[in-house]
């Protein structure tokens, strides 16, 4: 593959270049294995892999801080591993069993990590926006100087619901950085089809909201808007958003064959613009890997996916006990 040459010297470390195309790789060997367990029929239901879009949220974690939220809609593997989420409890939940992150009964869409802040993966197109407003408006509250990363697609940028909550958050200055992850294709309809506007992040100026296009393809670019939104936000400033414009490789969910594009518009993609091989020449170029040691580091991944694969295959399924609990909380008064 023919990687991109960088245009200008990245402002970061070989460390966090190397952390960067360690944690982009992790994603898509990973989401690649999820490809083919479901293949396997060890996955049920729907599954949206992340592969291609691995630096938006790689760059935006490299801008959180401990404390930090996020959550996100159905395209979500990418974003637990990016926070931290253990690579065998996410596996084990996509597979249905017991091991998994929310105990088998969540699946793909619904899992969530309180140690990791990570409040989900939703099923319901453009839901979570009004979701991460809430989480925002919980730290203002609270004045802990946390900031709430809320991420939808190009496809939900059309929902009513997100324009209420733009106004909402502008209206009480939340903290919270609403983050659009534009891979042009929404479900299976191109963006010059279902939007009016060619830049979707200006609907923010009726409210106020600042915001800028990103290339979401190149993961400095990604984490050098982050750490503007998040400065923007911790100043008590208000909510920012950042359209980062990136590319998916698969189709919208693995049922679907993705015939609203050509083959020869992917592989042009991957040729020119994939965000790992960019890191990739940057390490070489910059002799702060070599060749060896990035293979070093592929093997690694590829064993800790492995890993994971056969973890949620030996975990068991969940008896029927389950279906039972985490329905209510327990409410009772603390002096009772």
């Amino acid at each position: 593959m023919a990687a991109r040459k960088s245009t200008k010297k990245p402002n970061v470390s070989a460390d966090e270049l190397k952390t960067f195309y360690r944690d982009m790789l992790l994603i898509r060997r990973f989401e690649e294995k999820a490809g083919q367990l479901y293949g396997m029929g060890l996955i049920g239901g729907f599954c949206h892999l992340y592969i291609g879009q691995e630096a938006v949220v790689v760059g935006l974690e490299a801008a959180a801080e401990e404390g930090d939220k996020r959550i996100t809609t159905y395209r979500d593997h990418g974003h637990m591993l990016a926070c931290g989420m253990d690579p065998n409890g996410v596996m084990a939940e996509l597979t249905g069993r017991e091991g998994g992150y929310s105990r088998g009964k969540g699946g793909s869409m619904h899992m969530f990590s309180k140690e990791k802040h990570f409040y989900g993966g939703h099923g319901i197109v453009g839901a979570n926006v009004p979701l991460g407003a809430g989480l925002a408006f919980a730290d203002k509250y609270n004045e802990n100087g946390r900031v709430t990363f809320t991420y939808f697609g190009d496809g939900a940028a059309n929902q009513g619901q997100v324009y209420e909550t733009f106004n909402m958050a502008a209206l009480w200055q939340l903290p919270v950085i609403f983050v659009i992850e534009n891979n042009q294709y929404a479900m299976g309809t191109s963006q010059k089809r279902s939007t009016s506007s060619p830049d979707i992040y200006t609907r923010g100026e009726a409210f106020g909201i600042p915001g800028e296009a990103v290339d979401g393809m190149d993961v400095l670019a990604v984490k050098e808007a982050g750490d503007k939104a998040v400065a923007h936000c911790r100043s008590g400033k208000g909510p920012y958003i950042l359209e980062i414009k990136t590319y998916r490789y698969r189709g919208h969910s693995m049922s679907d064959p993705a015939k609203y594009r050509t083959r020869e518009e992917v592989q042009k993609m991957r040729d020119e613009k994939d965000a790992i091989e960019h890191v990739r020449d940057l390490l070489l170029s910059g002799n702060h890997a070599t060749e060896d040691s990035l293979k070093a580091i592929d093997k690694e991944i590829k064993e800790i996916v492995n890993a994971s694969a056969e973890f949620a295959k030996e975990s068991p399924v969940p008896g029927a006990d389950e279906l039972w609990t985490d329905i209510y909380a327990d409410a009772a008064p603390q002096n009772a």
